[in-house]
Formats: C-alpha cells, sequence, structure tokens
C-alpha cells in the first residue's frame, strides 16, 4: 500500500495531469460515501414512511421502491469495498460516481421526472466527480447526466408517462451540469497549480532544513540548542567532541552543573551571558547564551569556543601584526646598527689603543652582536608560517630527534636521557614547531640546567589524556617571583640572552593548541612540560 504522502495520478482516463495526495483522495472518497449512504437512507425512511403526501415514487412506486433498496445496497458494497480497500481508488471513484447517477436517474423518472426536483441531486454528482477523480472526468459525466435527464423527457414523451414534459428545464438543467463540470475543472486544474507549488515549497524547505542541519553539525563552533528547562533539543558534531560526549546529552546538568547553574543565572539576568567551563582534560569551553525565538515558543542556543583554538586564531593575528612591524623597522635598525659593529671592529683593530679603549670596543661589539640577535629572533617569529598540524608517533619521533640534536650541538650522549612510557603516544602538532620549541628547551637545558651533575631527562607520556612532553634538568630553576612573567617578551634573568626564546615557543605551541608551562618536579628538579592535542581526537 503506498504512503500517504504518495499522489494518486490519472483516476480517470480522460484526466490528464490532475493528482491529489492519497490521504486526502480517500477522505474525499469516504465523505461522499456518506452522503450516498445518508441519501440512500432518506430515500427508504421516506418511502415507507409516508406520513404526507409525496412525490416519491409517485409515477411508478415499484420502480422507485427498487431503486432505493438499489442504491443503498450499492451503497454499502462500496462502503466495504472503501473501509478495506478491496479494489483501486479509480475503480470505486468511477463506481460510486456512474452508480449515482444512472440510480438518481430512475428515482427521479419513478417520481414524475424532472418537475420532482431530484433531478439537482445529479449536480452534487456531477460535482463530486470533478472533486475526486479531474475536471476532464466532470465534463464526462456531466454529459452522462444530462444525456440520461434529456433521455428521461423523450422516453416520457413517447411513453405519455408524464401529464406534461419540459424539454425547456431539462435543456437548462443540462447547461447547469456542464457549468459545474466546467467550473469543477477550473478549479481542479488551480488546484493542481497550488498542490505542486506547494509541494515544491514544501520540498525546498525540506532542502533548507537538511542544509541548515549539514552546516550546523560540521561548524567547528559547538553548537546546543536546549529549552527552559535545559532539555537538550540538539547538540553537533563540534560540540559533543569539545565536551568529550560519545551522544547527545538530555540536560545541561548532564553536560556540567556549573554549566546549568550559569544558564540558569542568565535566565534571570541576560547581562550574564557567558560561561567558562574546564573539562577534565583541563580543555577551556567558553559558551555564550542566546534567545532563539520560533514562533510561539522560545529556545536558546549555547555557543561553544575552544579557547585554544581561539587562541591560535589570535596566536596568528598577532604573528601576522608582528611580520608586519618587524618588516618596517628591520631595515632601519639593522643599517645603523651594522655600521655601528663595523666601526667598533675597525677601531678594535688600531695599534695605538690601550687595553682599556679594546675593552670599549668589545664592549660596542658584543652588544651589537646582542642587538642583531634580538632582531633576528624578532624577524624568525615574524616570518612563522601558519602551523601545518599532523599526527606524529611521539615514540621514534623524539628518539630521532635527539639523535639529530645532540649530532648538529656536538653534545656527548651522557648529557641526555629519553625516557618514554609504554604504550602508544600520538600528537597532533606541526613536526617542525615541535622541534623549534625543544631546540629551545634543550639549549636552555644545557646552558643553565648544570648538565654535568646528571643527565638532562627529555620525558614523554601520558597525562589528562593528552600526550606530554617533559624537559628535566639540575639547575636551580626560575625564582617564584619571577615565574608568571617567564613567556613574556624581553624578560630575561640572564646578560646574555635576548628574551625572546620562550616567548616564541609559547606563541608556537598555542599555534598549535598545545600548552607550555613551567613547574618543579617532587625532587624539586626544573621541568617544562609541553601539553599537546591527542590525534585521535583532532582527527575525528
Amino acid at each position: 500500500m503506498p504512503e500517504n504522502n504518495q499522489t494518486i495520478i490519472h483516476p480517470c482516463p480522460f484526466s490528464k495531469g490532475y493528482g491529489i495526495p492519497e490521504a486526502q483522495a480517500w477522505l474525499l472518497l469516504k465523505v461522499y460515501f456518506v452522503y450516498r449512504l445518508v441519501l440512500a437512507c432518506l430515500f427508504i425512511s421516506m418511502y415507507y414512511g409516508r406520513v404526507t403526501p409525496s412525490l416519491l415514487g409517485s409515477l411508478n412506486d415499484h420502480l422507485f421502491h427498487y431503486s432505493s433498496e438499489a442504491y443503498l445496497l450499492l451503497t454499502l458494497a462500496s462502503g466495504f469495498l472503501l473501509r478495506f480497500r478491496l479494489a483501486s481508488y479509480s475503480f470505486q471513484a468511477q463506481f460510486l460516481l456512474f452508480s449515482d447517477i444512472i440510480l438518481l436517474t430512475l428515482v427521479m423518472h419513478a417520481s414524475g421526472g424532472i418537475k420532482s426536483g431530484i433531478g439537482i441531486l445529479l449536480a452534487v454528482s456531477v460535482a463530486s466527480g470533478g472533486v475526486t477523480i479531474g475536471g476532464r472526468c466532470a465534463m464526462f459525466f456531466a454529459a452522462i447526466a444530462s444525456l440520461l435527464v434529456l433521455a428521461d423527457e423523450i422516453y416520457a414523451d413517447l411513453t405519455d408517462s408524464f401529464a406534461t414534459t419540459s424539454y425547456t428545464y431539462a435543456g437548462m438543467l443540462g447547461a447547469a451540469f456542464l457549468t459545474i463540470a466546467l467550473l469543477s475543472y477550473v478549479l481542479a486544474k488551480r488546484s493542481e497549480s497550488l498542490l505542486k507549488l506547494a509541494e515544491q515549497h514544501q520540498q525546498t524547505i525540506a532542502n533548507l532544513e537538511e542544509l541548515n542541519h549539514y552546516i550546523i553539525q560540521h561548524l567547528q563552533t559547538g553548537i546546543i540548542i536546549t529549552n527552559r528547562k535545559q532539555n537538550v533539543q540538539l547538540a553537533n558534531t563540534a560540540a559533543l567532541k569539545m565536551l568529550n560526549l560519545p551522544k547527545k546529552p538530555s540536560q545541561l546538568y548532564d553536560i556540567s552543573t556549573h554549566l546549568s547553574e550559569d544558564f540558569s543565572d542568565w535566565l534571570h539576568n541576560k547581562d550574564l551571558d557567558q560561561s567558562l567551563l574546564t573539562l577534565a582534560n583541563q580543555t577551556e569551553i567558553r559558551i555564550r547564551f542566546m534567545l532563539l525565538p520560533t514562533g510561539g515558543r522560545s529556545f536558546y542556543m549555547l555557543i561553544m569556543e575552544d579557547i585554544a583554538l581561539y587562541n591560535q586564531h589570535v596566536q596568528q593575528s598577532k604573528l601576522a601584526s608582528l611580520g608586519r612591524l618587524t618588516a618596517s623597522i628591520a631595515h632601519e635598525i639593522r643599517n645603523p646598527l651594522g655600521a655601528i659593529s663595523h666601526a667598533g671592529q675597525l677601531l678594535s683593530e688600531n695599534p695605538d689603543f690601550s687595553p682599556q679603549d679594546r675593552r670599549l670596543t668589545q664592549i660596542i661589539q658584543s652588544n651589537s652582536a646582542r642587538v642583531n640577535q634580538i632582531i633576528e629572533d624578532i624577524l624568525q617569529l615574524s616570518r612563522r608560517e601558519a602551523s601545518r598540524r599532523e599526527s606524529i608517533q611521539l615514540k621514534p619521533w623524539l628518539t630521532h630527534y635527539l639523535e639529530t640534536f645532540m649530532l648538529e650541538h656536538l653534545v656527548e650522549p651522557k648529557a641526555f636521557r629519553l625516557q618514554i612510557d609504554p604504550g602508544p603516544l600520538t600528537a597532533f602538532i606541526d613536526p617542525g614547531h615541535l622541534k623549534q620549541i625543544l631546540d629551545n628547551l634543550c639549549q636552555n637545558a644545557l646552558a643553565y640546567g648544570r648538565p654535568e651533575q646528571g643527565p638532562i631527562t627529555l620525558r614523554g607520556f601520558m597525562a589528562l589524556k593528552s600526550a606530554c612532553i617533559e624537559v628535566i634538568d639540575n639547575g636551580p630553576g626560575i625564582e617564584r617571583e619571577h615565574q608568571s612573567h617567564l613567556f613574556e617578551p624581553f624578560f630575561t634573568t640572564s646578560n646574555k640572552g635576548t628574551g625572546l626564546g620562550l616567548f616564541i615557543c609559547k606563541e608556537l605551541a598555542e599555534l598549535n593548541q598545545a600548552k607550555l608551562g613551567y613547574y618543579f618536579t617532587e625532587s624539586q628538579r626544573s621541568c617544562f612540560r609541553l601539553y599537546l592535542s591527542d590525534a585521535d581526537k583532532s582527527l575525528n
């Protein structure tokens, strides 16, 4: 059996292109059946309960009796077929209309012809044909009804059945049938056009809904739709990924009690439209609340943004701005700096200079070199390309990196110790950026970490469901009052450093959605820890 949203097309061989939804078509047929059943019952009840004189059966009592009973029996039979749909819609509709016209004509003849007024009931049959089957079919049934009315008048005139005959009334009644059929045809065509237009709009709306659903599900920004009772109606893929949830939660409370409380506070105070959510893996999610009115009901949209991803965009913007700044001033600074350095070198070659004067020229050259190194570091940072992250197996990568680092910097093998926990260890980061971060940390460990007291440890392990890399040395460490400024640009505790190394490491880490921090181990050793993005989650 076809679905209710299907369309019945061509129910009549004379109809072209007319179609109505199946559910609506069967409903119209049921309404027509009820009309016939009521009409047949009225004929029978009025015939057998003759309380007052009636025209029903006045000409031919037996013909009216048999015709009305046949009308009732055929109506009941059609109801049985209609109830269980034992026949096609086309057959049942045509059967009802043909039997209606023929039997009503016989009832009309038995009651004295068109003067009895029963002929007007044929107009209902003609109109029903236009509604249930189609416009051209209505014309066909109207023609049959007109011919039968006219044939009844001719038969009565030939057999002198009626006292008087009225061809004019028969002709007017036939014209009325044809007019009704024509109007039904026009209305049917108009209904068909409206139906097609409605179907097109429905398809357009369905396509837009599908497109909206696709866009929402593939946004990088997390979206959650909820109602006032905090029942979650929708959560896109990005939101589930940010929250580390396998499926859509039923309520905001299932995500976080803190989020649920912040949402309740926002409902009473619209100024509190943001919430900061910290997950178990230390990921920070910023959530904004917005009203989403939809007709008579109000829903609320929670826009979620990973702060690490936000910081990545900020870092890219900062690097671009820094690149434009350094490009504009590098030329102006390096030219006079080169002249100063060259002049100091020429002065140092003067044989008449005293040792004190030579010391002054050395100061000029060393500080010129330091300023030049600062410019080189800034230029290196400003020329940084966008992060090209990929999945990395850290165990073989760290092994190869440490071997290469020791060869490049002529470091003895005993100066470093590689320690990697067993099990899979993957990260999602730009390999070039990771190498630059570790180069800087390992060089600092060699310079300030007292490698003569023991090997520097390069460790890889899992912490809080994220891959981590630590560089642990034996140095005295950074004093606690200086740790808050450790990653600021140009901050240094050494008279030889530029103060940009750790700042560059921090910038590169945030560019790759990683986190770089500093702390003391349990044995009070200085340690830099790098939290990396999990490759498995980042690639989903």
